[in-house]
């Protein structure tokens, strides 16, 4: 199955960590990736910590774990390629996904930034 139609089916939760230039880490709850190409996601993301941290070190890990018994989900590992601030694709990947933020001050920038998928694993073990 294809990571994209993975999303599409699989019903957890996720977590994007990122790390600043020095290497401290960061961990936040995020929705599901945005697929825009078969090895490119984009995450919405507000002017916090992990966004903070992407500015110095472009790289990031993005942990799914599925509502299971099982240990199962995915790890994937990504490089920040670019960002956009409040982009019109931003409402249009919300209304997508029947997302409204109900807490969030929408006066706020918005930013979509976007990765390149380096490598994928399964929740447990190494996948080979």
């Amino acid at each position: 199955m294809e990571l994209d139609q993975y999303f599409e089916h699989a019903s957890g939760r996720g977590m994007l960590a990122t790390a600043d230039s020095s290497g401290k880490v960061d961990i936040a709850l995020y929705g599901r990736p945005h697929f825009i190409a078969k090895d490119i996601v984009a995450f919405i993301m507000s002017d916090k910590l992990s966004h903070a941290n992407l500015k110095s070190n472009p790289s990031a890990a993005y942990l799914f774990m599925e509502n299971s018994d099982a240990f199962a989900g995915k790890r994937i590992f990504l490089s920040k390629i670019k960002e956009e601030e409040n982009s019109q694709l931003i409402d249009v990947l919300r209304e997508k996904h029947h997302y409204v933020p109900k807490h969030e001050n929408n006066t706020k920038s918005k930013y979509l930034v976007y990765f390149k998928i380096e490598k994928v694993l399964p929740l447990v073990g190494s996948g080979a």
